[in-house]
């Protein structure tokens, strides 16, 4: 048989051979470190046997679905420990996740914070143990009647919504096994850096209406060091996270009132206005026109763009005069009947309508979080209505404008390119003419990515831009969608040069996504410590006594008129009191007055990055400030003050 390796290289084997001896076979070395393989584009175990030709991938833990394998490995080696420390315990699923994996169980007696300890313990003896993993199968009612016996319900019904004819698949390790579909080590000796780090409560199968199950959560790495930078990292989200910081800095509130529904505070609007106002400036710039449409429109639009059939339980509908309404969980149909006033030409085309649309999607209550999952945001749509021909530069001028959003803020980001997915609509042709430009574009633009076979939108290949931000999370923002769908279904329009009528084709994109999760985002990325132009409270004005504050005033009064965000701590407290106040609501500026100051008319400068800055006129501090402002620019801290 022949095996294609994934550098291109081909190898000949004579007999059938596992994954894990034609990685013996290929590099000692290799076959140390691999923890699954991949064949044919689907992952599967070291142990699988291979008897033809295929295409073979060696995946170590470097690799997303290596990863898997061996944290889904430790998700097993965590639900033994539970198993042996506490006997009674059900099992529900344990999958791998993103940076971890958890496990759902049904405990006889709830689980503490200190058991986690235990449970550790316990692991450690696991790996120890070097127990070998086998996997085997047992027909569809063999496998019931196994975890019947073994009183595990939450297995029996898992099995029981198989097909008939399926042959379930098994995992076994020393006396515990599970249902499985893998893959898995080969051991449990690798598992050695682990940590569990929380406990939650979660519904079987995430319906409220079935029981509550505890949740562990944890992680596990092949080295120690990683794990402990992992760690390090958690403690750094907790220090950023988003909620409690938007408190601290008095930015918006969430209350038991509006689930899911955030309110922005006097902060919260200065900052997120001034986001907006860069939307604004940077699309003008690029050629979009700004629109604005109803939050809520009739059934029968909703039944024409597909949402009412394929995304109804996610929205929010009322009816009006006998007639059914949905208030908007996407602005496309909007946009589109905008493009329907008035008869459009190849003159008109590319036409870029961008809209801040407020949006609304019911989310499950489980999921909400802060603003990165709300039921309510506000999303900075554009659509696009062009001809073929104008898809390629299009997509490009996207692109670009998404980079100098990202570039601007300091995110790195990796871009992917998704394509045609098996319940796709459209023709051949129009797919592959779609993706050909959707590649060209990142092709000539000399940007790095990554292809995702199969996973775009039904209606249209797309790119998306996930960012990463100043502790190494990634998140995914920007997206840009090619469809040939929506203007289908709407019958759009255009007199081309012919003077024939043409379909126009459309590209939704956004660049922050949803402007509340951006935020979110953002207020972690720079933990609270916005950039000047973006601060809420740009400076603050600190009068050393009572004596000195109609001089503060009138300094304050003055960087207002000149277009600054200041205010002036008027409080009866010493100053040493007033500037770590100052430094703890993340002001960037900070003016301290006193005698000298109002006798020569100057200001005391004192900022969040080089703390004391000295002593300046007024004039000359706001041309320094608006300079800093109008360039956007991102001063680093350069030292760490105690006072």
């Amino acid at each position: 048989m022949k095996i294609t390796l994934k550098d291109g290289s081909v190898k000949e084997y004579a007999q059938a051979m596992s994954v894990l001896e034609i990685a013996e076979d290929l590099s000692a070395g290799l076959a140390r470190v691999a923890t699954a393989g991949e064949v044919d584009g689907e992952t599967v175990d070291l142990r699988t046997v291979l008897d033809k030709d295929c295409a073979l991938n060696i995946l170590t833990f470097d690799s997303e679905a290596g990863a898997g394998a061996f944290r889904h490995t430790t998700s097993h080696i965590m639900a033994q420990a539970v198993k042996r420390l506490y006997p009674g315990t059900k099992l529900a699923i344990g999958p791998s996740i993103a940076d971890g994996f958890y496990y759902d169980l049904d405990c006889e007696t709830p689980l503490t914070s200190e058991d986690l300890e235990k449970i550790e313990a316990e692991m450690k003896k696991i790996v120890k143990e070097d127990l070998a993993i086998t996997r085997f199968t047992k027909p569809r009612d063999e496998a019931i009647a196994y975890f019947k016996e073994k009183d595990e319900p939450y297995k029996v019904e898992l099995i029981e919504d198989l097909p008939e004819d399926a042959e379930i698949s098994f995992y076994q390790q020393g006396e515990f096994v599970d249902l499985c579909a893998g893959p898995h080590l080969m051991s449990t000796k690798p598992v050695k850096a682990f940590k569990l780090t929380s406990l939650a409560g979660a519904y079987w199968r995430g319906s409220e209406k079935n029981k509550m199950l505890t949740r562990i959560y944890g992680t596990s790495f092949t080295k120690k060091a990683d794990l402990d930078a992992y760690l390090t990292r958690l403690e750094e989200a907790k220090k950023r996270d988003h909620r409690k910081l938007g408190k601290q800095l008095g930015l918006f509130m969430l209350r038991d009132e509006g689930p899911g529904f955030p309110f922005f505070l006097p902060k919260g609007m200065e900052l997120k206005n001034r986001l907006l106002d860069y939307w604004r400036e940077i699309h003008k710039k690029a050629g979009y026109v700004e629109i604005s449409t109803p939050i809520m429109l009739s059934r029968h639009l909703w039944e024409t763009s597909g949402h009412w059939d394929h995304y109804k339980d996610n929205m929010y509908t009322t009816v009006i005069d006998e007639t059914d309404f949905a208030i908007k969980p996407m602005n496309c149909p909007g946009g589109i009947l905008v493009y329907q006033s008035e008869p459009r030409s190849y003159r008109d085309l590319p036409l870029r309508m961008g809209e801040l649309g407020l949006v609304h999607r019911h989310e499950k209550s489980g999921q909400l979080h802060g603003l990165m999952r709300v039921r309510c945001f506000t999303q900075d749509d554009a659509h696009i209505f062009m001809t073929p021909e104008q898809i390629r530069p299009e997509i490009k001028g996207v692109a670009k404008l998404i980079d100098e959003v990202y570039q601007l803020f300091g995110f790195k980001y990796h871009v992917e390119l998704s394509t045609r997915p098996e319940d796709s609509m459209g023709s051949d042709e129009d797919w592959e003419m779609a993706t050909d430009a959707l590649r060209g574009a990142l092709d000539d633009l000399g940007l790095d990515y990554v292809v995702n076979e199969g996973d775009g939108a039904f209606y249209g290949p797309k790119i998306d831009f996930h960012l990463e931000d100043s502790i190494g999370r990634t998140w995914q923002c920007g997206t840009i969608q090619l469809d040939f769908q929506l203007p289908l279904r709407f019958e759009l329009e255009y007199t081309g040069a012919d003077g024939e009528k043409h379909r126009p084709i459309m590209i939704h994109r956004v660049a922050f996504g949803s402007i509340e999760r951006f935020i979110g985002i953002l207020i972690e990325h720079f933990a609270g410590a916005f950039p000047t132009w973006l601060a809420p409270e740009q400076i603050r004005v600190l009068p050393i006594s009572d004596k000195y504050l109609d001089y503060a005033e009138k300094v304050n009064e003055t960087l207002k008129e000149n277009g600054l965000s200041s205010t002036v701590d008027s409080r009866a407290e010493k100053i040493g009191y007033k500037i770590r106040e100052s430094r703890l609501a993340k002001v960037p500026y900070m003016l301290v007055v006193g005698a000298k100051e109002e006798e020569e008319g100057l200001v005391s400068v004192r900022s969040r990055f080089l703390g004391d800055e000295g002593q300046k006129s007024l004039a000359q501090f706001m041309e320094e400030i608006k300079e800093e402002i109008r360039t956007k620019k991102i001063r680093e801290v350069e030292i760490e003050e105690n006072n």
